[in-house]
């Protein structure tokens, strides 16, 4: 479900709030006719408990949208019946303005169409994720706001998606040109596709958005983008922050909540309802930072309590046990978590 909140008076943007890839928006309520009294309930066959099991999850309010390599399948991708999919990456190829897969896939690989096919054939959805910590993003190479929006398009027209998520970290968030450039492009991207649905994915530390996060932000009222959820990548802080993740995400999530409010002018509710979180599950890039299937929990729970639009991970080809001498505590991994787990583990304690 979609819901379009006209902003408060001196900010420009519409900030469309969304739940997309959730089955319902029906806030935890459900639709399901109460059962019998009086009458003894009838066990339950395989196929009907696991009918009812996802039944359970298409009635939560908050959703689980994993991000997914666009070009090498995980036996995880599946795991925690995922609402939607995220595609990292899509970038330049270095030079220019072509949007390659990874930087070096081409847009309409067929190894990597095939992949998206098999992704969606259970009816999931994708969205295509630009940018993301290695390469350039294409803002930083296209030469104009039509070339960009070009760019963006043919990648989201390769996978057939109507969502796009745009992962902008480290230097790209100081850049302002780019920004700027960006912010317009997917004003007419939006132009051209009415139903196109935008998410911001930003780095966060406890304290919450940092200035250049919130610039751009800003640049998106002033373009009048419309965003459906603001995203924060709730990890890698730093060395000096040796606690808790679970409580460093939740701390994180609030301080980004009061932010959105003066942002774009949203009550309490529709900015928890603006926002996602994402998680490097297990070991992360910074020495002493670990995050562990508990802290999953509780970001769930935590999620559940606000009515969060979705939670993810980075990423589900690292949701599984690594093999002696693949980790340490100290050193994440590209392929495994790092930390003692089934595979699988980290999808279910965030899907639920």
């Amino acid at each position: 479900m979609r819901s379009l909140l006209t902003k408060a008076a001196g900010l420009t943007c519409l900030f469309a709030l969304t739940v997309t890839g959730c089955s319902t928006g029906s806030g935890g309520s459900s639709d399901a006719a109460p059962g019998a009294t009086g009458k003894a309930a009838s066990p339950q066959s395989p196929r009907a408990s696991e009918k009812t099991e996802k039944a359970e999850k298409a009635a939560s309010s908050v959703s689980y949208a994993p991000y997914v390599s666009a070009t090498t399948a995980s036996g995880n991708d599946s795991a925690g019946s995922p609402a939607t999919y995220n595609l990292a990456f899509v970038i330049s190829d270095g030079r220019g303005c072509t949007p390659k897969w990874d930087g070096a896939y081409a847009i309409d690989d067929t190894a990597v169409k095939s992949r998206i096919v098999a992704l969606k054939k259970s009816g999931t959805p994708v969205r295509v994720s630009f940018g993301g910590a290695s390469g350039k993003e294409l803002a930083a190479t296209c030469g104009s706001v039509s070339a960009l929006a070009k760019a963006y398009g043919r990648a989201l027209d390769a996978a057939g998606a109507g969502q796009a998520d745009f992962d902008i970290e480290g230097d790209a968030p100081a850049d302002s040109a780019s920004v700027a450039l960006r912010s317009q492009a997917i004003k007419e991207l939006q132009r051209q596709r009415p139903g196109l649905k935008v998410t911001f994915t930003l780095p966060v530390m406890p304290s919450g958005l940092d200035a250049d996060s919130l610039a751009l932000l800003e640049s998106a009222n002033e373009y009048d983008v419309q965003v459906s959820t603001v995203n924060v990548m709730t990890m890698n802080y730093g060395e000096s922050y040796t606690g808790d993740m679970g409580e460093y995400a939740i701390t994180a999530a609030k301080a980004t909540h009061t932010q959105l409010k003066k942002v774009f002018g949203l009550s309490d509710a529709a900015a928890w309802q603006g926002m996602a979180l994402t998680s490097m599950i297990g070991v992360n890039d910074v020495a002493g930072e670990t995050f562990t299937l508990s802290d999953a929990a509780r970001v769930r729970a935590f999620a559940e309590e606000k009515k969060i639009a979705w939670v993810s991970m980075w990423s589900t080809f690292r949701d599984q046990p690594c093999e002696k001498g693949e980790s340490s505590q100290d050193e994440a991994a590209t392929n495994c978590s790092g930390v003692s787990q089934s595979a699988g583990a980290f999808a279910e304690a965030f899907a639920r």
